[in-house]
């Protein structure tokens, strides 16, 4: 292919293949400036109708442009629009328009060549940077090639991660030493209070610190572990935490590592009414959140029932209804729930009861599995709610929901905004980033995103392959 000469600025232009194979790919090119070109919206809008996998990534693609020009004004439309970047220098987007562009002799006219010649009108106009075109059509590669145009595939194609969209309400500081005040300036104070210990802090409280947030030393040797109850101007208030990776265990589940730890305190909290818990497929999530919710319910007796819910969204065509009852219809999109209860009631033999009628009858009196369509008007006293794919509903549903809480009542919602099924939603716009953004300063609610597991080599194999 051609050479690309390596000037200070350079200027992406991004054909309909890339967005479409990757909607967050208007991310991936650092501080540099994306274009795209008229042609390539055109050909956006008229993949957007239908409810194949290619019209709802048109959708994400078009929401994320929108959403990228909500805000801005004509000036800033022509000098670029900036595009956020968690860490680093922001990027700009470009929208290219020709009202007087000139087809590729001899080329005829189709989309293809059209972004062809959008291309090259912009490569000489911008002679100070590297103009270069982001494709995965072979063909077009090839064409580009051929008229001296620099060009390449577009290879970064990484998954949207539960922490581009929301917070992982924990801040490790690995280089602490044996103290974790050693890079603080701050003043420590301990105190025992029944079976707490409690650290009162003065000084330069950390700017990121929120209620609800995990502090830590280490990933997975952590020696120190608290959680952030308050703060506020120059002092904070952390309370250590139960220590579940090898004594201790919820319903005999025990933590690998400290945001596993971390989720499994902030599941047995009695001061905690909310935990939202994100991560990728296989983390844990929900064998760790029915482990708790089994522990409070069967033997410490602190709930009266465990009602479990999800969105019944499919992620590829729908096999259409149902027959039975509510938990019969239910049934097909409890896999999760099933599974995990299969690993949860197996002996130290390998052998699980969960097949046996006298298990399945003492669940059956304190498990309901329930649509979420029939929850609106309900009041849960006394119930462990678990909410399980929260990425696929709106943040209108997911109010609905969490406002059904009554006395006594914790909700503790799943979910992972790299799976999001439900056509018009994205990682940004879901309802589980807008309950993790609007809880985050509500010290009975704690969040955390869980990272390293312990996971079989297909399934990493995979997520880092596809």
């Amino acid at each position: 292919m051609v050479r690309i000469d390596k000037k200070a600025t350079r200027l992406y232009v991004l054909d309909t293949n890339v967005l479409l194979h990757d909607p967050a790919s208007l991310y991936q090119f650092d501080e540099h400036e994306v274009v795209i070109p008229m042609t390539v919206l055109e050909e956006l809008d008229k993949h957007k109708n239908g409810v194949r996998e290619i019209a709802r990534t048109a959708r994400q693609v078009s929401r994320t442009l929108s959403d990228l020009t909500a805000n801005v004004g004509l000036e800033q439309i022509r000098d670029g629009i900036p595009i956020p970047r968690l860490a680093g220098r922001e990027g700009r987007l470009r929208l290219l328009c020709y009202t007087d562009l000139k087809p590729l002799e001899p080329l005829e006219e189709n989309p293809d060549n059209r972004i062809l010649a959008e291309t090259c009108r912009l490569r000489q106009e911008r002679s100070d940077a590297s103009v270069i075109l982001i494709t995965k059509d072979i063909n077009l590669r090839v064409k580009a090639a051929a008229l001296g145009v620099p060009v390449e595939d577009y290879l970064n194609d990484r998954a949207f991660d539960d922490s581009d969209a929301m917070l992982e309400g924990v801040r490790v500081y690995p280089d602490a030493g044996s103290e974790l005040w050693n890079g603080l300036a701050l003043d420590v104070s301990v105190e025992r209070e029944a079976q707490r210990v409690i650290y009162q802090l003065a000084g330069e409280i950390p700017a990121a610190w929120h209620p609800g947030m995990l502090v830590a030393d280490g990933d997975v040797d952590a020696r120190f572990e608290a959680i952030v109850r308050e703060v506020g101007g120059q002092r904070a208030r952390l309370d250590l935490l139960a220590n579940y990776r090898h004594g201790a265990s919820v319903w005999g589940v025990h933590a690998s590592d400290c945001r596993q730890n971390f989720a499994l305190n902030l599941l047995m909290d009695d001061d905690i009414d909310l935990v939202t818990i994100a991560g990728s497929a296989g983390t844990g999530k929900t064998f760790m959140t029915l482990a708790a919710a089994f522990q409070q319910t069967l033997d410490t007796k602190r709930f009266e029932r465990i009602v479990f819910t999800r969105a019944p969204i499919s992620m590829s065509e729908d096999i259409g209804f149902l027959p039975g009852t509510e938990e019969e219809k239910m049934s097909p999109w409890m896999g999760a729930f099933h599974d995990n209860m299969d690993n949860l009631l197996r002996n130290e033999d390998g052998e699980s009861s969960w097949n046996s009628g006298a298990t399945r009858q003492l669940l059956g009196a304190r498990v309901q599995i329930r649509a979420p369509g029939f929850m609106r008007g309900r009041t849960l006293n006394d119930t462990f709610l678990i909410i399980d794919e929260a990425q696929n509903f709106t943040p209108k549903q997911l109010k609905s929901l969490v406002t059904r809480a009554g006395r006594n009542t914790k909700i503790v919602c799943l979910g992972n905004v790299g799976q999001i099924d439900t056509p018009y939603l994205t990682a940004n716009t879901c309802g589980m980033a807008a309950l993790v953004q609007r809880f985050r300063d509500w010290p009975h609610a704690g969040h955390v995103t869980l990272k390293s597991v312990e996971r079989s080599r297909l399934a990493l194999a995979g997520e880092e392959l596809l």
